[in-house]
């Protein structure tokens, strides 16, 4: 059989955040409170878990303008925990308005990859767990045109490994699992696409794990993948 669609995961997959903008909110929320900021992801979901709790009409969120209002309402609760008290909600604003959990850059090999599949013909979608503004993301980084559907765990209730989130996304393509690739970053995620019939894919661009025939280091091993099958039929 061959493949007619490919999902991607996307951060960490087919684009990476912006460290500029990174600099920028951490250098601003340590000159406003003069602490430093603690960026890792067990204080960012601190706050996520607060924001949910918290009884807001924008929770959970389903449009870009919810998304925005609750990642305001994640900044305010920041400020709190930081001690900043001066010009909180002009401050909330600006840190908004600048997106920097939309800021993405795809990785280097990213945009040759996908030319090749659109170049093939595949369908081809992203799939990821993360708010609306996914389809609004990849517009911003200029990978939107590669896309027939986005698919994010937001929109659909659950997120990956999930089947419902991979149920969405081959029947926004109208493909069975059996005719799709699927590749990504996370273990369970990339296992769970596995386990409905996917030709699935983990990606470690560390390349610090053993080989493995479901295991790439980069994006262009998928093209070598379909090369190497095409020349079997």
């Amino acid at each position: 059989m061959r493949f007619k669609a490919i999902f991607f995961d996307r951060d960490g997959t087919l684009v990476r955040g912006d460290p500029e903008w990174t600099r920028f909110r951490n250098q601003n929320l340590e000159q406003w409170s003069g602490r430093k900021f603690d960026d890792s992801y067990d204080y960012f979901m601190k706050f996520f878990q607060k924001v949910l709790a918290g009884g807001f009409p924008f929770v959970p969120y389903h449009t870009v303008d919810q998304e925005l209002a609750f990642f305001r309402q994640w900044y305010l609760y920041v400020f709190e925990d930081m001690g900043i008290t001066e010009k909180n909600a002009e401050r909330a604003d600006l840190l908004v308005e600048k997106l920097w959990y939309l800021k993405k850059h795809p990785y280097p090999e990213t945009v040759d990859v996908l030319e090749y599949f659109k170049n093939k013909g595949y369908k081809m979608g992203v799939i990821s767990d993360c708010p609306p503004s996914l389809e609004l993301t990849l517009e911003g980084c200029g990978l939107h045109r590669y896309f027939t559907s986005f698919t994010a765990s937001s929109l659909v209730g659950v997120g990956k490994p999930d089947p419902a989130i991979y149920q969405a996304a081959l029947a926004a393509q109208g493909v069975a699992a059996e005719e799709s690739l699927y590749v990504d970053d996370c273990p369970p995620e990339a296992d769970g696409a596995r386990a409905l019939g996917f030709a699935s894919f983990l990606l470690d661009r560390s390349e610090s794990q053993p080989e493995s025939e479901w295991r790439i280091h980069n994006l262009r091993e998928l093209v070598n993948f379909v090369e190497r099958r095409g020349k079997r039929f």
